[in-house]
């Protein structure tokens, strides 16, 4: 698995998934398993292969919350440039077709969230974006077509 970026809060987000995960999620299943047991023949019992199918996959997205937690790396704040656009950036960009002009936070890819303005920076326009300057123009591929940007202004 790749590195992956995060920010303080993404990744404190990503731990106390996995701490709810381990600590209530995992005593629930077992327990649903334990009582579906309880219930007779274990070749006809519905509920205790459910239960089983759902501790199972439980224990996969725990093992995958582990491994992000490895490769994850916190981005310090303080180190970054802001000449250029980055992640945890700050930018405000021109659409050259319409005029329009929008602002976004270019974040690690499960810290993204539209509605607040946070896009990954595995996005179309993340990756457009990346190491470009204030006045630079940049041409980014969109399900709509090909779009015309120009970066405005960038900050943390």
């Amino acid at each position: 698995m790749a590195i992956g970026y995060y920010t303080e809060e993404g990744l404190q987000r990503i731990k106390d998934e996995l701490h709810h995960l381990e600590s209530v999620e995992r005593k629930r299943c077992t327990a649903a398993v334990a009582e579906a047991r309880e219930k007779g023949d274990l070749s006809e019992n519905a509920e205790y292969d459910a239960a089983r199918e759902e501790q199972a996959l439980l224990e996969v997205k725990i093992g995958k919350l582990k491994e992000v937690m490895i490769n994850a790396r916190l981005v310090d704040e303080t180190q970054l440039d802001v000449s250029k656009v980055s992640i945890l950036m700050t930018v405000k960009i021109k659409n050259l077709k319409n005029n329009a002009t929008m602002q976004y936070t270019l974040v690690a890819e499960n810290e993204a969230d539209l509605k607040s303005g946070k896009i990954s920076v595995d996005s179309p326009i993340g990756k457009g974006l990346l190491g470009k300057k204030v006045g630079d123009k940049v041409e980014i591929s969109v399900p709509a077509g090909v779009i015309p940007f120009q970066v405005v202004e960038i900050s943390l």
